[in-house]
């Protein structure tokens, strides 16, 4: 097997193959180091905007982070943690970049051309996590600014920011944890905000060396904490997903937040959004209004249009200095590069097969891609918890993928049936038809070009690991090496799955009933980060 990638997705993946008694697999990182999208992102006030309990493996609790809201070092260091308390270090590949894969119809194998050389693998798990690759925007004259430029993923640390005048493009979540950590060094902050952002206050504290101690002696303390931050925010999906019309309160409470520090009625003007709380993400902060009433920063009520030398000038004409640019600008979420590299049965790209929007069979399997699996695939995007959740239940299904391999017997592979994928996506779209990301009046990166909604789920975390507890084999095709045997005796090259095998789990529903809680320690439950 092959990973890909070695930030959540890719290094839980390693283990859970390892849990399930498979050692001949490789983790292909694009880096020199583990850890995704929390090695990527080191600007400055760079933190996780969900519960340090709840994000972090259910088979690798920490009993000693620092704080509730941990900073990126804090995570990094965990993730280094895992790759060594569970043996990874032996199968990682760094500085070798997936270039291409193509799946071999014949061999029933993918040949993965990377940075350091060629390889093949049975099955491949590709984790490189939606956040992994810097999104920055086409403007007009860039190429002519004089000064530095860098996006927030790829921070310049050598570069001194002191007296300098910095613009800031964008307000998402990176955004508002940059603009508090520099406005105090900086000579002058311009911040171009194309559309404002919903912000709560960050409720973050130290974790007392008490709160640690009892964890440590405790065990069952930590997964406590974990349950209780987990079914808070279980409480808090059906007003995402079904009666946006309740987070009326919430707005409320961000604009008594905003106005505790914003006096100036015009810059409040400037910063309260026309959209329903929760269309887009919403951010947690309780430094980034203050900075933004420092005398030293101005906000641009409109997005970055033109650069003409050091002049940046904004969509409605007005215009600023800038020795420096930072861009927080997200990244290519709904068009992931890495899909422009992975080629299916028929020889098309998997970027050709989702032109039209991505899609995948419970988040994981796409049609025509045999032994080809996704970690934080199409609509597996979380607007209120924790990612690690989501990951450790598509762990769960790859586990039950290749126990399935194992009860085919032979040379086969599994390719996910497109009616199956149709509609599993129908049975999405149709819940989302309702939720505050399609209704709430926005545009978020979590729409494609086309307005659909291919990044969230419209559900539960408990939801989806029912969704995703086993495979359901009458979903996929076996695809069997020509004149092989399976353990039930000769098949075609091609066969409906459910005619192959007999152990065919029955179908999850998209909507089952709750069951166990993600912490369960058998399996895993969980944001990943980059790799190929």
């Amino acid at each position: 097997m092959a990973v890909i990638g070695s930030g959540f997705g890719g290094l839980g993946a390693a283990v859970r193959l390892r849990r399930e008694g498979i050692t001949d697999f490789v983790v292909l990182e694009r880096a020199g180091s583990v850890g995704g999208t929390w090695r990527d992102n080191s600007y400055p006030g760079c933190a996780c905007d969900v519960p340090s309990h709840l994000y972090s493996f259910s088979f690798a609790p920490n009993p000693d982070w620092p704080r509730t809201f941990s900073g990126q070092e804090h995570i990094r260091a965990y993730l280094e943690h895992v790759t060594d308390v569970f043996g990874l270090r032996p199968h990682l590949r760094f500085d070798a970049e997936v270039k291409m894969m193509r799946w071999d119809g014949e061999e029933l194998r993918w040949e993965i051309e990377t940075a350091t050389g060629t390889l093949t693998a049975d099955v491949v798990v590709s984790a490189t996590g939606p956040l992994s690759d810097p999104k920055t925007p086409e403007i007009p004259g860039l190429e002519t600014f004089p000064g530095e430029v860098f996006h927030s993923a790829r921070w310049d640390h050598d570069y001194d920011l002191a007296g300098k005048r910095v613009a800031v493009v964008g307000t998402g979540a990176s955004a508002i944890q940059i603009v508090p950590a520099i406005q105090p060094e900086v000579g002058r902050l311009t911040l171009f905000q194309r559309t404002p952002a919903w912000v709560m206050p960050r409720v973050d504290r130290a974790i007392s060396g008490a709160e640690r101690r009892l964890h440590r002696a405790l065990p069952f303390t930590t997964q406590l904490r974990r349950g209780l931050l987990w079914g808070i925010r279980e409480l808090q999906v059906q007003a995402f997903t079904k009666h946006p019309d309740e987070l009326g309160l919430v707005e409320q409470l961000a604009k008594r937040n905003m106005a505790r520090a914003i006096k100036d009625p015009a810059l409040r003007a400037k910063l309260t959004p026309d959209y329903r709380i929760g269309c887009k993400r919403i951010l947690l902060s309780s430094a980034y209004y203050p900075a933004l009433a420092q005398p030293n920063v101005d906000v641009v009520a409109s997005g970055l249009a033109e650069i003409r030398g050091s002049t940046l000038v904004a969509a409605d004409g007005s215009e600023a200095e800038a020795d420096a640019i930072v861009f927080g600008t997200g990244f290519h979420v709904t068009d992931m590069p890495i899909a422009e590299r992975v080629v299916g049965a028929d020889g098309v790209t998997l970027a050709e097969t989702w032109k039209n929007g991505m899609q995948a069979l419970r988040g994981a399997a796409a049609a025509g891609f045999p032994n080809w699996m996704t970690i934080i695939g199409p609509n597996t995007g979380l607007g209120n918890s924790s990612m690690i959740l989501m990951i450790e239940s598509q762990l769960n299904y790859m586990a039950d993928y290749l126990r399935q391999l194992d009860v085919l017997g032979g040379r086969a592979a599994l390719d996910a049936r497109p009616a199956a994928v149709d509609a599993w996506n129908q049975r999405v779209q149709e819940r989302m038809r309702r939720t505050v990301w399609n209704t709430g009046g926005c545009t978020s990166w979590y729409l494609d070009p086309s307005g659909r909604n291919t990044t969230i789920w419209p559900g539960t975390t408990t939801e989806f690991r029912r969704a995703t507890r086993r495979v359901d084999l009458a979903e996929y095709q076996v695809v069997r090496k020509a004149g092989t045997r399976g353990t039930g005796g000769p098949a075609p090259a091609s066969t409906p799955a459910s005619a192959a095998s007999s152990a065919s789990a029955s179908t999850p529903e998209a909507t089952p009933s709750p069951e166990a809680t993600p912490s369960a320690a058998t399996g895993g439950a969980p944001k990943s980060g980059a790799a190929a």
